[in-house]
């Protein structure tokens, strides 16, 4: 799954992998949380577009989403067939930017996080979903999803899941809405092997409120033990297509 996940490529590069046509500032991220403004890219009138969504996604059908589960994640093999995604998978997909993400590996009876990356290090899209609600009152909130698939074997020995890493080549297919739902899974599949690296990290990630370029440091051999003390769990994980209904310390925007 992906609870976690960071942004930090500076705005000119991300746009030059993405290839969108506005020129949005959007700070570096090292600690993103569901509830949270997040950068996705989208088609909008045939060409990418930069767009700030909330992370967390509310169906259109929703009426009253303070009483709804947050569905941070997708499962990228059945998101066609659920009734929450099925609309969004076939007509709004979408890309978030990432230079990587947050895993936590049991070891006893805590936790150890790490973060995984591209081997090297550099931006990467996950695969997503976008969708917009309207309330009754006309106001409009625009939230998405990050589709989840088998974990590579690389780090399938940190979690059994992973964010789907969609390839630069297949970002138009992925996002093209005359792309039918079933053809667009196509592309959902664990990243190869090789592609990415992982490292242990310090626990302060575990709380949403740190979001400082240290989080990304690799803890030092002698140091992981520093990380794996009972904290609070990351955004509350439930099953991936929900999530707690307690206030995680991010403020809503209903």
């Amino acid at each position: 799954m992906c609870g976690r996940y960071a942004v930090t490529t500076v705005p000119e590069a991300m746009r030059g992998l993405f290839a969108y046509l506005n020129q949005p500032n959007f700070p570096p991220r090292y600690n993103i949380a569901p509830t949270q403004p997040v950068p996705i890219v989208r088609l909008s009138e045939g060409r990418r577009e930069f767009a700030l969504v909330r992370w967390g996604l509310i169906p259109a059908w929703v009426k009253d989403p303070r009483g709804f589960s947050l569905l941070f994640n997708a499962r990228g093999e059945s998101a066609a067939e659920k009734p929450a995604f099925r609309n969004a998978m076939k007509r709004r997909r979408c890309l978030f930017p990432a230079d990587g993400f947050y895993e936590w590996k049991q070891v006893g009876k805590n936790k150890q996080p790490y973060f995984v990356r591209l081997k090297g290090g550099g931006p990467m899209a996950f695969a997503g979903l976008w969708e917009s609600w309207l309330g009754p009152n006309g106001e409009e909130v625009e939230t998405a999803a990050i589709l989840t698939t088998t974990a590579s074997r690389s780090i399938a020995h940190i979690h059994d899941r992973m964010p789907v890493i969609i390839a630069p080549q297949a970002f138009d297919f992925w996002l093209d809405p005359n792309v039918d739902a079933e053809m667009a899974t196509s592309v959902i599949a664990p990243a190869p092997d090789a592609l990415l690296e992982s490292y242990p990290v310090s626990g302060a990630v575990n709380r949403t409120a740190n979001d400082t370029p240290d989080l990304l440091e690799a803890l030092r051999e002698e140091e992981p033990e520093q990380a794996l003390k009972p904290a609070a769990k990351p955004t509350r994980t439930k099953p991936e297509t929900k999530s707690a209904k307690k206030d995680d310390g991010q403020r809503s925007l209903f």
